[in-house]
């Protein structure tokens, strides 16, 4: 008998602006979103913690928010930084008061755990991290964790550059295909009406539709792989 294949289709930026909240909210009433990770800094959170109080099916994780940077003429350089990244106590400091502004919006812990931009990748931040995500028996994103990561649905290169046809039905069907066993999840950055400052923004609506369209769940079928969410996990 082949061995199970789950999926958690999981929207980042939840809670960064009305647009994105309303983006995770029709790819998960209409799409295979199942989880969402809650940004707790931007106003627009207490709209994303009231849908997920709402909505239990849908698992919220912490969208760990320390800063973000884009890339131009072979350099990084930052939009907005929260903490010194070098400085493991500040680090720590912020971290802990995402946390709490997270239980105090949506009442409870975070089923998972990740970050913008990925940032925790790198030390201090992935250590503390780490550390956070064993104290609640939650996984941490790339770190440790039993679910394999897939990062390819996205519609741009490093430097900002659209990937042709990397938002298309088609792709994210050929991405579906390729779930192996075990448990699996697919990143998504889905959302409405464009008012996201930054890079990736127009993108967002194609994401929304390609989530709900009907040929991307028959592939799940098709494959043979059940969609979860974090919640679901041991």
């Amino acid at each position: 008998m082949p061995a199970p294949k789950y999926l958690i289709v999981n929207a980042d930026d939840f809670g960064r602006s009305s647009g994105v909240n309303q983006g995770i909210r029709v790819a998960h009433e209409s799409g295979i979103v199942t989880s969402a990770s809650l940004m707790v800094r931007w106003p627009d959170a207490d709209e994303a913690a009231a849908f997920a109080r709402d909505h239990p099916a849908l698992s919220v994780g912490l969208h760990v928010d320390l800063g973000e940077w884009t890339y131009a003429a072979g350099a990084w350089h930052p939009c907005y930084e929260v903490v010194s990244l070098d400085d493991a106590a500040t680090v720590g400091e912020e971290i802990d008061r995402q946390l709490r502004g997270f239980r105090r919006l949506v009442g409870r812990d975070p089923t998972h755990i990740d970050s913008h931009q990925h940032i925790h990748r790198r030390q201090p931040v992935r250590s503390t991290l780490a550390a956070r995500a064993i104290e609640l028996s939650v996984p941490l994103r790339h770190v440790g964790s039993v679910v394999r990561y897939c990062g390819e649905f996205h519609g741009q290169q490093e430097d900002g550059s659209p990937i042709p046809g990397a938002l298309a039905p088609a792709r994210l069907v050929n991405l579906i295909s390729r779930v192996g066993p075990g448990v699996t999840e697919l990143c998504c950055h889905p959302g409405l009406h464009g008012d996201v400052k930054g890079a990736y923004r127009e993108e967002r609506a194609v994401e929304v539709e390609t989530l709900c369209a009907p040929r991307v769940r028959d592939a799940l079928s098709d494959n043979g792989v059940e969609l979860t969410s974090f919640q679901k996990l041991p």
